[in-house]
């Protein structure tokens, strides 16, 4: 059976570590284990989409995950959890909403205008990513942060584990997944079985596997909310931690990430706050289908429509109330409800 991994986006507890405040120096001089990328506005679409609208206020940034088991970022892998940060730098609030990997857009791939889902948009690379995101939802992201399947244990484990619940249906199917991810992640000691449904305090392996979860009722979009809620529980503990778990825990991280973000800009992030997680497109409805360039058909996850899904975001993130949808929003809107029917 293909597995398709959903990876829980620690990547932002390299953000979360430095709001808890004092170590900012530090972070400024262990910088160069990171992975800085260099991308310009261009090869995101990022100008043409500002042109159209302003937002002065908020600071977009995606948070990438791709199903890697390797410490790489080669192209050869999707993003299977795409989340965007969402600052209003007005009042320090994080907006976080996670596209759904089967979300039906137009991008380019192979030299040719596609529609498919969005986590096949990295085969053409980071830059291609954000360029689909800004396209279909009016954004203008040209920043991210970005991981693989491997970090994630390692950073959950630095935190001493987080406490989540788990429920009857979950558990039919979670101990098959510690079993794999403990192998994946050599971390077979930790590849402990629950035994019953209840909360525990999962370690990294468990954890992982409990975000990996999608057969459920619920499917992907459930399991976007098991990592958006696995998320919150890391945020809140991390701000917990002691100055020298902070200082292991950033050791730990820093050589795990790739990412565009300045380390100079990093005490932007001093004083924020979550105030809002969702899975979007609001409405969607999944669809079998041959996907164009394609030969067998897979499954997809159209917004219903992608018109309306937008003008919602804008409205309600935004709070752009006079919001029109671009025209070509519209047109790629059109086009997908005429391969899919979902409209």
């Amino acid at each position: 059976m293909k597995k398709r991994i959903l990876i829980v986006l620690l990547i932002i507890l390299f953000i979360a570590s430095i709001i808890v405040g004092g170590i900012f120096i530090f972070i400024s001089n262990k910088s160069n284990k990171t992975d800085y990328d260099n991308i310009t506005n261009s090869d995101v679409n990022a100008q043409e989409v500002k042109k159209e609208k302003n937002k002065t206020g908020y600071r977009n940034i995606a948070l990438l995950g791709i199903d890697s088991r390797y410490d790489d970022y080669e192209t050869a892998y999707r993003t299977d959890c795409v989340l965007i940060a969402s600052i209003n730098q007005e009042t320090d609030e994080v907006t976080l909403f996670s596209i759904y990997r089967d979300t039906y857009v137009e991008m380019e791939l192979g030299g040719k205008t596609l529609l498919n889902k969005i986590n096949q948009a990295y085969y053409n690379g980071v830059e291609n990513t954000l360029k689909t995101i800004n396209k279909n939802l009016d954004l203008d992201i040209t920043e991210y942060a970005m991981t693989n399947f491997s970090s994630f244990s390692d950073v959950i484990d630095a935190i001493g584990g987080i406490e989540l619940e788990v429920d009857s249906e979950e558990l039919k199917y979670i101990n098959s997944y510690i079993v794999d991810v403990g192998n994946v992640a050599q971390k077979k000691d930790e590849a402990i079985k629950l035994t019953a449904p209840g909360t525990y305090n999962l370690n990294g392996v468990q954890a992982m596997a409990y975000c990996r979860i999608r057969y459920t009722e619920g499917g992907d979009y459930k399991r976007t909310e098991r990592m958006r809620e696995a998320f919150t529980k890391a945020i809140n503990k991390i701000k917990k931690l002691s100055h020298k778990e902070l200082i292991d825990l950033i050791n730990k991280l820093l050589p795990e990430i790739r990412t565009n973000i300045p380390v100079n800009d990093l005490p932007d992030f001093i004083n924020l706050k979550i105030k809002d997680s969702f899975g979007w497109p609001y409405t969607t409805e999944g669809v079998w289908m041959v996907p164009d360039g394609g030969k067998e058909k897979d499954f997809f996850g159209p917004p219903k429509t992608l018109e309306s899904n937008v003008l919602r975001l804008h409205q309600e993130v935004f709070n752009q109330k006079d919001y029109v949808v671009p025209e070509s929003i519209k047109e790629i809107s059109k086009k997908i409800v005429n391969k899919t029917g979902v409209k």
